[in-house]
């Protein structure tokens, strides 16, 4: 048990009515798994949750978003806020969408401040290396 009381997952908690999340130690960071909206309902929970797990653990992280159905402009100015704190922190931070929030990111030009990334695997060898 991590301190916060929140665990590595067995399966994603329920964050709001839209948004499930949890998050698994690799070897060589964090990987945080959301699935259903990212929006102004769940921005706050979803912030909440990451800063936390982030404050327990120094290692990088990376938000696999690809199982994200929408992403509004709250959603984005979480991610923006988030990356603003990891460069902060001076630690590495990575983000893999699928075709609907890489869309949504490109759109806003924000790609490589979010470092966007393709896939999970792609991440994780940027990370490892």
């Amino acid at each position: 048990m991590m301190p916060g009381g929140l665990d590595p997952i067995s399966e994603l908690q329920r964050l709001t009515v839209s948004l499930r999340g949890g998050f698994e130690q690799k070897d060589c960071c964090l990987v945080f798994h959301f699935t259903g909206q990212l929006d102004a309902y769940s921005e706050k929970q979803f912030m909440e949750y990451v800063a936390d797990v982030l404050k327990a653990n120094k290692l990088p992280a990376v938000l696999d978003l690809s199982k994200i159905d929408f992403l509004d402009s709250s959603g984005l100015g979480a991610l923006v806020q988030l990356a603003k704190q990891c460069t902060d922190a001076k630690r590495s931070f990575l983000l893999v969408g699928n075709t609907r929030v890489t869309q949504t990111i490109k759109l806003v030009r924000l790609e490589e401040f979010l470092h966007l990334v393709e896939d999970l695997p792609t991440a994780l060898n940027q990370l490892a290396a």
